[in-house]
């Protein structure tokens, strides 16, 4: 039975800024969250994560995603059991679709994604790998959305990074495990 949309009662608030450019250079903080939360990617274990095969494999496209997108760098992140965290860099290296070198352009490249666009492409790809290993078709892995926060200073993300580095100490008190 599928359910009818109703604007009444299916409706989600942004927390996006409002005319803010989720496409320019900047850091973003992003927690991405398992289907039903389900606890796939591995498990806490004398308070470190020890990753399983699904996980190692979420983990190596997070590391994937600077080589597919040259204007992208992956700082800090962590591939929990149920959800993962990592902060987004979008650089300055490609200004307008041209990349920078020495103080001039090259040939154009591919126009830089938004946040969103790559959490897309971040959840596409594993959901695909994902059930290629699992021999199954259209399970989904991840929840329909995502949280993000936009860092604005140094503060913030020294908060942020400590947050990340931390997560499996703080796993029994996480809002997102379920037991």
């Amino acid at each position: 039975m599928k359910i009818q949309y109703n604007p009444k009662i299916h409706h989600r608030r942004s927390i996006r800024l409002q005319d803010y450019d989720y496409s320019q250079s900047g850091a973003y903080f992003v927690t991405i969250c398992t289907q039903d939360r389900d606890c796939l990617f591995g498990d806490v274990m004398d308070e470190k994560m020890r990753l399983n095969k699904i996980g190692t494999m979420v983990k190596n496209i997070c590391e994937w995603l600077p080589q597919q997108y040259p204007y992208v760098t992956v700082e800090e992140f962590i591939v929990m059991p149920n959800h993962f965290h990592g902060i987004v860099f979008i650089t300055d290296d490609f200004v307008d679709g041209s990349r920078m070198e020495g103080g001039s352009r090259t040939a154009p490249t591919v126009k830089r994604k938004p946040v969103g666009r790559l959490v897309g492409a971040f959840k596409t790809v594993t959901t695909k790998r994902f059930n290629e290993m699992r021999c199954t078709t259209g399970v989904k892995l991840w929840q329909r959305n995502y949280y993000e926060h936009v860092i604005r200073n140094e503060d913030d993300y020294r908060d942020i990074a400590e947050y990340i580095q931390a997560n499996p100490l703080n796993w029994m008190n996480d809002e997102l495990w379920m037991n």
